[in-house]
């Protein structure tokens, strides 16, 4: 039986594919390095646990509503007042299983065949995924690394055409770590409204922020580009939830309404106790989420110095999130191999230490490490790639 035209054009995750290759040498007892993760390396807060086995136990395990229950949806509200002062009614939210399938719902149901969305890169794996999914076409635009990999509004006006219907911005950024700034915001989003260009706002790493740098929203900026933008958010990253699956959107009722009808036909609804979970996550302390902060900031001041001793390397230091997303190119070269994806495969192979090749975000250059793993383990990784490059230097 032939598959379905729509999954013939999906590029398999070279995230997984590592992944999978440096679990497969873990099995055959080696010591494997991996810095692929995604997530945090700390448990969910015990007191969102606790939360969650209270609903269980006090049989909160039916279906809810498809778009959310209603306290999740007012918590989510009051964080958008606190955070970002912003306000949104119940009809402008949508709780869904995870930031993903938030994102991969709304492709659904705004793009039609032959639509565009423009999308910088270095981007996040799955957004050309999704607008093929939708039998859209994505159309990339260069965050250049001497601008700090964010695009221009000169770069974005370029891009746009009749059929452009959206624009994807991360920020923090999955894999740079890079922040935009209000005023390369506002630029943006002034070239949106003259275009009627919807913005697809990606927020998941905001709590993620070091040094003095802070975190805008696109739609913070003015109730026009509040109108013109659906924010992407969740609870994975910032309470170290990723299992929990839990993520929302926020934006134009008439949008959300779509989705939520689209979830009905699909998901029913989020998990119902994992839903309370969230409520306790928002509700609750927040003591945890500056604890993890803390903690990958140390790791991004003390590892980012030892990086860029690595020969070949080039990097900018990241301002949010939990990666670094070096330059390796000259790293390949001075090892003999033709692409930095054939030198992170060698490094796995001799020294057991899992990057993510950049050529997966539309950066071939680069390689991405994740500090979401503990100092001894990056120290031990940095190691390993030094000597790496002592060992194979032609």
């Amino acid at each position: 039986m032939e598959l379905a035209n729509r999954v013939s054009t999906l590029t398999p995750s070279t995230t997984l594919e590592i992944t999978a290759k440096a679990k497969a040498l873990k099995d055959a007892g080696h010591d494997v390095i991996g810095l692929g993760a995604g997530e945090p390396d700390f448990n969910t807060p015990q007191h969102i646990i606790d939360a969650a086995i209270k609903a269980m136990n006090e049989g909160l395990t039916k279906y809810t509503p498809s778009g959310g229950l209603s306290s999740l949806k007012d918590a989510i509200i009051d964080k958008f007042k606190d955070d970002q002062q912003l306000t949104y009614a119940q009809n402008e939210i949508i709780v869904c299983v995870g930031a993903k399938h938030a994102l991969y719902t709304l492709f659904q149901v705004i793009i039609n065949p032959g639509d565009e969305v423009i999308i910088p890169t270095p981007y996040w794996v799955s957004y050309p995924e999704f607008v093929k999914l939708a039998e859209g076409t994505p159309v990339f635009v260069e965050g250049k690394e001497a601008n700090d990999f964010k695009i221009t509004a000169e770069q974005l006006k370029a891009a746009i055409t009749p059929k452009t219907k959206a624009v994807v911005i991360n920020s923090p950024s999955n894999p740079t770590g890079m922040i935009y700034t209000a005023e390369e915001l506002k630029a943006l989003g002034e070239v949106c409204l003259q275009n009627d260009i919807l913005i697809i706002s990606d927020e998941i790493y905001e709590k993620l922020i070091y040094g003095d740098n802070k975190h805008i929203s696109i739609a913070q900026l003015s109730p026009e580009l509040k109108n013109q933008t659906i924010i992407i958010n969740g609870v994975s990253k910032s309470h170290s939830m990723t299992g929990w699956r839990i993520g929302y959107a926020a934006g134009d009722s008439k949008i959300i309404k779509a989705m939520t009808n689209l979830a009905s036909h699909s998901t029913s609804n989020p998990t119902s106790i994992s839903q309370y979970a969230a409520i306790e996550a928002y509700r609750g302390p927040q003591e945890p989420v500056e604890t993890m902060r803390k903690a990958f900031e140390e790791r991004l001041n003390k590892i980012y110095d030892l990086l860029i001793e690595i020969p070949g390397f080039t990097c900018i230091k990241p301002q949010g999130a939990f990666y670094f997303f070096p330059n390796a190119k000259e790293a390949a070269e001075m090892t003999g191999y033709e692409n930095v994806d054939a030198w992170v495969k060698a490094l796995l192979e001799e020294e057991k230490v899992a990057l993510v090749p950049g050529s997966g975000f539309g950066a071939p250059d680069n390689v991405r490490l994740s500090y979401a793993t503990s100092l001894d383990l990056l120290e031990g990784a940095v190691t390993r790639i030094k000597h790496f490059m002592e060992n194979n230097q032609k």
